[in-house]
């Protein structure tokens, strides 16, 4: 997956030099697979949190390393040192737009490349945070992850070299200056330019940093004293001090740096009432759409809604199908029991969830296939059963089989619905505005309920759900 993205960033950085579009395109297309980099880099930080805590307790337990703990180690080691490579080459293939003068570039698109650049560089630091400074505190573990390894590829004293490049001044410097000049231009900026997807997913991600709202604004001898420090502990071997202040940091940014970044709850989380009312409309096989636009994976999603899922349905209705005894079903009887009936896709993975928790939202819409037969519909969640636990599809390819996201879990369970796609960079996506395309008037899925808002809407739902897609009815 990984190897996979490289390529895919290392072709479109290069060849942009030589390319004959624009570079206001050219910064458009990084974008899109910048957000592949970053929806990864969330993932890493989420696993790196959940190994250190592992191996962590075993350590303090008197547990040695096992072989499966060193693979991790090396295989979390080599991730980081290819994603920070990726992130590399998008801060200074852009950066050159702080001092160019050139000027037939626009000012939208310089400020549109120093962005690209800005919040690459910020994901970085935020990713050090999270997932090299919790190691620089153990001993051990802080040895074992500088020292080389041939077969992983990696070279000595990496973890000491990303280390030094955190506390670097020159960095923070330039960093800095690129702050400035969003902070001046952006206000600038018409609504227009404002609102665009990729501008304002650009804007979420540096805005909700918190290398951006904190670490970056340490005074200079917090640098220095954490320079002392990192160089005091690498001759002694003891890292007490550096890791003390690197592990508090850790505990108190790690609610934001996960990439889950939102600036509040949804207008639907933890309303009991609605949620009792919502879960009465539910019909197993039903699809779930929502909207966050309070999240930062929200800005760059196309179309309206940002995500989908499905319902399973209850017990009884599985049973009524004849289907709760099925192998697939079988597996989830203790979930669906304890009232997890929610398919998605996340970063995590594709799980069951409950109602509540998909509720985070402020808005929602309830799907449902005309005319569904109780044979189709019990294929149907057989079919999305089957894809828990498959790992999220960072490139958003519907062809491949080992991942996947949420649109393309409705794309593989309704088998028989003809979907559109778009097709993108050589491989087709499809997204939570092309599921919600088919429903309404004349289409195969019907519009159950909808909530804007936080709100039931109770009249003409069919009309506003197509007016939210750009189409209306005649």
């Amino acid at each position: 997956m990984i190897k996979t993205t490289l390529l895919l960033i290392s072709f479109f950085l290069s060849a942009a030099a030589f390319a004959n579009n624009p570079l206001k395109q050219q910064i458009n297309k990084d974008i899109e697979q910048y957000q592949s980099l970053v929806e990864q880099s969330f993932t890493y930080r989420t696993e790196t949190l959940r190994v250190y805590r592992y191996i962590k307790k075993n350590l303090e337990d008197g547990i040695p390393l096992s072989g499966s703990d060193i693979e991790t180690l090396n295989n979390g080691m080599q991730q980081h040192l290819a994603l920070r490579k990726s992130f590399y080459r998008i801060i200074f293939y852009y950066k050159y737009l702080l001092d160019d003068e050139n000027p037939s570039v626009d000012e939208e698109t310089r400020l549109k490349g120093i962005m690209l650049s800005l919040s690459a560089a910020l994901v970085l630091y935020d990713n050090y945070l999270l997932s090299i400074s919790i190691f620089e505190e153990d001993t051990q573990l802080r040895r074992y992850l500088n020292a080389k390894h041939d077969g992983y590829k990696i070279e000595s004293s990496q973890l000491t070299m990303v280390t030094r490049e955190y506390n670097s001044l020159d960095n923070r410097n330039k960093i800095r200056q690129a702050i400035e000049y969003f902070k001046t231009q952006w206000p600038e900026q018409s609504e227009s330019f404002k609102k665009r997807s990729g501008n304002a997913y650009l804007y979420t991600l540096i805005n909700q940093s918190e290398s951006y709202n904190s670490t970056l604004n340490f005074s200079p001898l917090y640098i220095i004293n954490r320079h002392f420090k990192f160089f005091t502990g690498v001759s002694s071997d003891t890292l007490s001090g550096l890791g003390n202040d690197s592990i508090n940091l850790f505990s108190l940014l790690f609610g934001n740096s996960v990439g889950s970044i939102q600036t509040r709850n949804g207008l639907l989380y933890n309303r009991e009432s609605i949620e009792k009312d919502i879960h009465k409309q539910l019909k197993a096989g039903d699809i779930l759409l929502e909207k966050t636009p309070f999240r930062l994976t929200d800005k760059l999603i196309p179309g309206y809604w940002g995500h989908v899922a499905i319902w399973t349905g209850s017990r009884e209705e599985l049973e009524a199908l004849g289907i709760w005894n099925h192998p697939v079903v079988k597996r989830y009887h203790d979930r669906i029991k304890s009232s997890q009936h929610v398919i998605e896709a996340l970063r995590s993975g594709v799980e069951l969830n409950p109602l509540a928790h998909f509720l985070n939202i402020d808005d929602m819409a309830i799907l449902r296939k005309n005319d569904f037969k109780d044979s189709d519909r019990a294929k149907t969640i057989i079919r999305a059963l089957r894809q828990i636990g498959k790992a999220y599809d960072f490139n958003f390819d519907i062809e491949t089989n080992d991942r996947i996201v949420c649109s393309e879990l409705i794309y593989v369970s309704y088998t028989s619905t003809q979907w559109p796609t778009n097709a993108t960079l050589g491989r087709h996506t499809i997204s939570p505005a092309h599921v919600a395309e088919k429903a309404g008037k004349n289409m195969p899925f019907q519009v159950v309920s909808l909530y804007l808002n936080g709100k039931e809407i109770k009249k003409n739902i069919s009309h506003q759900f197509q007016s939210l897609n750009g189409a209306s009815e005649d």
